[in-house]
């Protein structure tokens, strides 16, 4: 593998728009880069890959699957996610990549017109901000950020870069939910007071208690860990499991959460939650931080939405694993994966009959085709930054009302946990020396 040389909701929202650019001499040490031209309609995408492990690779043969894609580099702390991303790469386009493990490398080349971001969520961040500095358009994996501050200057970086970002939940591509959640907001089943999400995943257990070791060979940890804080190396925290620990990420309220929270919101609206609260437990992971049983309440201006989680079981509500349900004043509309029912109440206006429509597969594809007609017609995509922003700022503040055991109030328009100092520290950005992002409130 050739290596490279170290050069380095159009809703409601809460930051000025409409900011100057400023000079990428200003915001740091790290980011040196100049700005890429922007692609023509009919010319090749020309992708750099940040971050190629499970759903990293997931996604980027999704990318692969269109034509005008090209890659130019594979960037991942771990030898043996490079090795399957260029691999990948050369099953679709009989071709090679450069690769490299430093990701401000994929920034400072000119061959590179947009950037997936497909780390661990405590590394989606850094690169989207810098990314946007360095001119090019970003699909980054949800949940947007760690903290709700980073989701902030994410979202600022857009808006003064004019870039166009994806947040990668694929269920708003989905052509069902879609379907649904506009039958909702049309008021067809009515006035909706209650909404409920659930992810019941027997699919994930206990992950055991190996002890500290030396990382794996291939893999630079020091890298891997960033901004987050040092500890020695541990298989429980690395890779696939860093979901369960709260320096990299949210547990299932981010991980399940956001996807979900997103469905429900499609029907909602942008509303923000005035308050949540949370309680929950650890069961059967007792040596990860994140609750494997959750439960968030949260009350917005006109209507109750309520997530639950549970590791370890498959027999979910109404008799699925996971899904939505929107409780209207004339009919209860239930979807997920295998399609929505309509079920009418019996006291209700008799406007809408009861019916079952199937699923409508994978939507995962035209959720990426989204992002790249919008790189070539230089609009906003079906989830851009406010709205990726949105939802997964009502994920975290789920986390945070239980990470405290209180009641949480918030304001939208300040982004701030009202009259809570420990909350709120919870909400801002806080990264080990010399890592630093741009545009947040650095604790």
């Amino acid at each position: 593998m050739k290596k490279l040389s170290r050069r380095r909701f159009l809703g409601k929202s809460t930051l000025a728009a409409g900011l100057a650019p400023i000079a990428l001499s200003q915001v740091g040490p790290f980011i040196r880069s100049v700005r890429a031209e922007e692609p023509g309609p009919n010319d090749k995408i020309r992708l750099g890959v940040i971050g190629c492990g499970g759903q990293g690779l997931y996604d980027f043969k999704d990318f692969l699957s269109n034509p005008e894609v090209d890659c130019a580099v594979v960037c991942d702390v771990d030898d043996k996610h490079i090795a399957m991303g260029l691999d990948a790469l050369e099953k679709a386009r009989g071709k090679k990549a450069d690769s490299t493990k430093e990701f401000r490398d994929v920034l400072d080349r000119k061959d590179v017109d947009i950037v997936l971001v497909a780390t661990p969520d405590h590394w989606h961040a850094m690169p989207t901000v810098y990314a946007c500095q360095a001119g090019k358009d970003v699909y980054v994996e949800k949940p947007l950020a760690k903290t709700i501050d980073e989701g902030n200057a994410m979202r600022e970086a857009v808006r003064r870069h004019n870039r166009v970002v994806q947040m990668g939940s694929q269920w708003k591509s989905c052509k069902h939910i879609i379907e649904a959640t506009d039958l909702i907001r049309a008021g067809k089943i009515g006035k909706v007071h209650m909404v409920r999400g659930w992810a019941y995943l027997d699919w994930v257990g206990s992950i055991g208690n190996p002890a500290d070791c030396p990382p794996p060979p291939g893999v630079d940890y020091d890298r891997w860990l960033g901004p987050a804080p040092k500890r020695p190396f541990n298989p429980n925290r690395f890779h696939f499991n860093f979901r369960w620990f709260w320096d990299y990420a949210g547990g299932l309220m981010t991980d399940w959460g956001v996807h979900l929270i997103n469905m429900m919101l499609m029907g909602m609206g942008p509303d923000a939650p005035l308050n949540v609260f949370s309680t929950g437990a650890k069961y059967i992971t007792d040596n990860t931080e994140t609750p494997d049983s959750q439960i968030a309440v949260y009350q917005f201006p006109d209507y109750m939405l309520v997530w639950e989680h549970r590791k370890g079981l498959n027999n979910g509500l109404n008799g699925r694993s996971w899904g939505v349900e929107w409780n209207g004043a004339d009919a209860t509309i239930i979807l997920n994966d295998e399609g929505y029912q309509i079920i009418p109440e019996p006291k209700g206006s008799g406007n809408i009959d009861g019916a079952k429509k199937p699923g409508s597969g994978n939507p995962h594809p035209a959720h990426v085709r989204n992002f790249l007609d919008c790189v070539k017609s230089r609009q906003q995509p079906v989830l851009n930054l406010e709205i990726g922003q949105h939802v997964s700022t009502v994920a975290h503040l789920g986390n945070i009302a239980y990470r405290t055991g209180r009641k949480i109030h918030w304001n939208a328009e300040k982004q701030q946990i009202v009259g809570d100092h420990e909350a709120n520290q919870l909400v801002g950005v806080k990264y080990r020396k010399p890592w630093h992002l741009p545009y947040a409130r650095m604790a």
